[in-house]
């Protein structure tokens, strides 16, 4: 259940469950009272699921490497919540703009892109980090969609297995297949050049 403002009547309305008839825009998710977090995917609700600790640690773990590497440089890290609208098509308009997600870690260098509700564009670098209430429907969904916008690096983190696939879109604006990373390897980020961390310490505890 979530809950939305009709317009018409000036009140908020609980709402069990979208209508799957309806294409959501930016400017319905900007009007709803979320009691969970929620993405839109090319126009269709998705809901988010809580983040065990384990996932909280990874993050966390991801989130301070970078901000010390980052230091005093332009590109800037943001870590959930936080919403990263996906315009397709330079359709960057409240009510064109169809997917908002809230990847769990992004890194973005175009400060242009950077507003006071967050990000409008594809960031250089998106971490998603997987739960157990990831569908593999949401996992492929999003990786379609981080690779229609444009996200140059996307990371998929595993963390029960201790692993994570990094994946590099080419000229053709399509993603290469994955490079896997495990135990002591050293990841060297591509989209934010001299970005080096060791595998191993994401999955410190």
């Amino acid at each position: 259940m979530f809950t939305v403002y009709d317009i018409d009547n000036e009140e908020y309305i609980k709402v069990e469950e979208p209508d799957p008839s309806v294409c959501y825009t930016y400017a319905d998710y900007l009007q709803w009272q979320f009691e969970e977090r929620l993405e839109l995917f090319r126009g269709r609700i998705f809901k988010l699921s809580a983040p065990n600790t384990k996932h909280q640690v990874i993050a966390g773990n991801i989130l301070v490497s970078v901000k010390i590497f980052l230091g005093r440089q332009k590109c800037q890290v943001f870590i959930a919540p936080f919403d990263v609208r996906l315009p397709v098509k330079n359709r960057e308009k409240d009510n064109e703009v169809t997917t908002v997600v809230q990847p769990d870690i992004c890194i973005v260098c175009d400060e242009t892109k950077i507003d006071t509700r967050g990000c409008c564009g594809a960031p250089d670098l998106v971490v998603e980090i997987l739960s157990p209430g990831n569908s593999h429907k949401e996992v492929n969904l999003k990786f379609e969609l981080y690779e229609e916008a444009g996200v140059k690096e996307y990371w998929i983190v595993y963390p029960e297995e201790e692993s994570l696939a990094i994946f590099l879109l080419n000229e053709n604006g399509k993603y290469d297949g994955a490079t896997l990373y495990a135990g002591k390897d050293k990841i060297k980020s591509k989209a934010v050049p001299g970005l080096i961390i060791d595998t191993k310490e994401i999955f410190t505890h």
